[in-house]
C-alpha cells in the first residue's frame, strides 16, 4: 500500500482559488491542497509535468487535478489542455466543475429523475445558454428527454442547442427564444419538466405562468439570489407539492450536489486514468 499522501492540484481562473472548493476537498479526503489562481491557459501545461513527473505511475493515483473557477469557458479550455499534456501512463485523473456547473446540472437532473421517466419527459431549460443550463439540457438528452433550450436571444439558443445535439448524437434539444408572457406560455405547452437555470436574480418563471402551465410536473429552480427563478419555489423546498408540481429550490438541490462533488473528488484518488466532465459526473451521482 503506498504511503504517499493524496493531493489535489486545485487550477482556478478566479483571482483568488475558491475555498468553497478547497473545504469540499478537505471533507472529500484530499489531504494536500495545492491552489493556484489566476491561471491561465499557458500555464497549465507547467502545472501539469509537476503533477506527472515527480512521482512514478503506480503512485500517480495519489495526485488529481481538479479544475474551478467562475469561467466555465476557460474550465473547458484547461481541460482539454490538461489532457492533451498527459503521456502515456503519465497521467492523472482530472475533474472540472467550474462554476460548480457540472455537479449542480448533474444533481438538478438526478432529483428530477426521481420523480418523472426522463426518458419519455419533455423538459423546458430556461436560461439554457448559460454553463448549468447548457449542462442541464445535455444531460437530460442524454436520458432520452426532449429538450426545449430558452434563452432571450434565439440565435444564441439554436447554437447552444446544435452544439448538445452533435454530442448526444441525436436532434433531442431545440432552442427557442422567451421574451415575453406569450412566448413563455408557448414554451410550456406539454412541457412536464422545467428547469430555471439562468443568472442570479432574475425571475425566469412567474408563478401566474407556473399554474397555467397544467401540464408540469416538476419545476426545478438553480437561483438561490432573490428574487429567484421560479416565483413561488423558495430556496430550501426539496420535493414540496405546491399545487400538485413537485417544487425544488437551490439549497433543495444543493444536497444532492454536495454528494455528487464530494464522491467525485474522492473517486479521482482511486486511479491516474479518471476524466470528470458532466456526463462522468452524472454518471456517478447516479450511483450513490
Amino acid at each position: 500500500m503506498s504511503d504517499k499522501k493524496r493531493i489535489l492540484i486545485q487550477l482556478d481562473s478566479d483571482p483568488h482559488a475558491s475555498a468553497f472548493d478547497r473545504v469540499v476537498a478537505v471533507d472529500a479526503g484530499a489531504q494536500q491542497i495545492f491552489p493556484y489562481a489566476n491561471v491561465t491557459l499557458d500555464q497549465v501545461e507547467a502545472l501539469v509535468h509537476g503533477a506527472i513527473f515527480t512521482r512514478g505511475p503506480a503512485d500517480l493515483k495519489n495526485t488529481a487535478i481538479f479544475i474551478g473557477g467562475s469561467n466555465v469557458t476557460i474550465g473547458e479550455q484547461m481541460l482539454e489542455k490538461v489532457t492533451k499534456t498527459f503521456l502515456g501512463p503519465l497521467k492523472v485523473s482530472v475533474m472540472l466543475d467550474a462554476n460548480g456547473a457540472n455537479t449542480t446540472a448533474a444533481a438538478a437532473v438526478l432529483r428530477a429523475g426521481k420523480h418523472i421517466d426522463l426518458a419519455s419527459t419533455n423538459a423546458l431549460v430556461l436560461g439554457g445558454t448559460g454553463p448549468v443550463g447548457q449542462r442541464a439540457a445535455r444531460l437530460l438528452a442524454g436520458e432520452g428527454a426532449t429538450v426545449a433550450l430558452a434563452s432571450r436571444s434565439a440565435e444564441r439558443a439554436a447554437d447552444a442547442a446544435a452544439q448538445i445535439n452533435a454530442v448526444v448524437g441525436r436532434n433531442a434539444v431545440t432552442g427557442i427564444s422567451v421574451t415575453d408572457d406569450a412566448s413563455l406560455a408557448s414554451a410550456l405547452n406539454n412541457i412536464e419538466l422545467v428547469i430555471a437555470a439562468g443568472a442570479a436574480g432574475i425571475t425566469l418563471l412567474p408563478s401566474y405562468a407556473l399554474k397555467q402551465a397544467t401540464s408540469v410536473k416538476v419545476a426545478i429552480d438553480l437561483n438561490a439570489v432573490p428574487p429567484l427563478g421560479i416565483e413561488g419555489v423558495e430556496v430550501f423546498d426539496k420535493a414540496k407539492d405546491i399545487d400538485g408540481v413537485i417544487a425544488y429550490g437551490a439549497i433543495g438541490v444543493g444536497g444532492t450536489k454536495m454528494k455528487i462533488h464530494k464522491a467525485a473528488l474522492a473517486s479521482l484518488f482511486e486511479s491516474n486514468d479518471k476524466v470528470l466532465d458532466a456526463e462522468a459526473i452524472y454518471q456517478l451521482g447516479k450511483s450513490l
